[in-house]
């Protein structure tokens, strides 16, 4: 692994009201890919990529992301939560986007490295962490649709507050009948870049008319739940967790893997299946649609208060957080900062 040393340091954030993905670090890891494999890992400091106008991935959307998190408790203590499983799932990423893979320990070792560079950037108040973005990228030059040859792999690190409100303070999101994410088949449960892009036209209206997020529906049939544009999405029906199955369409969220196991670890009853609008509506109008939350990376758990389909706002548990919401919430963070044992084995102790 090489390492560049940066002449001047950054101006560190105050932990209070980190804007989240605002500020970056110091320092970043890259590494290249070209006649068939990679390059070393290099640390170097936070920099400009410069990229020619005809670069592959600029026309044909060759990018592909993660999203994972490190933690420093008031110890001092510093971890990066299920890293592993975020870098296995860039792989599987990478496959569907005809990508190279990464060799996750080789990558894991150098983002430790990384990470213990930078530590004192993580931040230590409530709700709060350093935000980690592994990226990938076609790197080729020259028009023409076919599978790069030549790929950049960087990691940037940014300290972060809520995604949303937090848990304290439920969103407001509107069912989007309309437009669509993604379709069984196609590139839903990739983490790429294109993904998002086409959320943004729903979403964007969404907020124009008072909402924070949109949660979308199955291609084919406009009826069947998937997931919010950031994040998986969790209810509570008659008392038990229901969450939409993994189809394919729906991206496999690790937050939500980790949400499910404690709450079944709870004891609490977690079915996964498909949920039809009409289902949740009935429901609500039965006064057993009591709970409804995101989750994911960067949202963590975010509470939601009010549901809205075509023109009507369905208010859930008297806009107030639910219990499993806060439940879920509080176990994941006890684990992540280390204040009860991880018996999951999701923790990678950073020393």
């Amino acid at each position: 692994m090489e390492f560049i040393k940066a002449s001047k340091l950054k101006e560190k954030p105050k932990n209070t009201n980190l804007k989240f993905g605002s500020v970056f670090t110091d320092y970043m890891l890259e590494m290249d890919y070209d006649q068939g494999k990679w390059s070393a890992p290099l640390i170097c400091p936070y920099h400009d990529l410069t990229m020619s106008p005809a670069t592959l991935c600029l026309h044909y959307g060759q990018g592909i992301f993660e999203g994972c998190k490190a933690f420093k408790n008031n110890q001092g203590e510093i971890t990066l939560f299920r890293i592993d499983d975020n870098l296995a799932r860039m792989n599987l990423s990478a496959d569907r986007m005809c990508m190279p893979r990464l060799d996750v320990e080789l990558v894991k070792q150098a983002l430790i490295e990384l990470i213990k560079l930078e530590k004192d950037w993580i931040p230590v108040a409530d709700g709060c962490s350093l935000y980690i973005r592994p990226t990938m990228v076609a790197t080729d030059v020259g028009v023409g649709v076919r599978p790069g040859l030549q790929y950049k792999f960087f990691v940037i690190l940014s300290p972060v507050g809520a995604y949303l409100h937090g848990i304290d303070c439920p969103s407001t999101i509107r069912i989007e009948d309309h437009y669509v994410r993604a379709a069984i088949g196609g590139t839903g449960e990739a983490k790429c870049m294109g993904n998002y892009a086409t959320s943004l036209l729903a979403v964007d209206k969404a907020k124009k008319d008072g909402y924070d997020e949109v949660l979308w529906l199955d291609a084919a049939e406009h009826k069947y739940i998937e997931e919010v544009g950031a994040m998986n999405v969790i209810f509570v029906v008659d008392g038990k967790v229901i969450t939409p199955a993994l189809n394919g369409s729906i991206l496999r969220g690790i937050t939500r893997d980790s949400v499910l196991k404690i709450l079944r670890n709870e004891g609490i009853e977690v079915e996964e299946r498909r949920i039809s609008v009409e289902e949740l509506i009935t429901a609500h109008k039965a006064g057993k649609f009591t709970e409804m939350f995101g989750v994911g990376t960067a949202a963590v758990v975010s509470p939601v208060s009010v549901l809205a389909y075509k023109g009507v706002d369905y208010r859930i548990n008297d806009g107030k957080v639910g219990e499993i919401s806060k439940l879920a919430y509080y176990k994941l963070d006890d684990i992540r900062t280390r204040k009860t044992p991880d018996k999951f084995n999701w923790l990678t102790i950073v020393k």
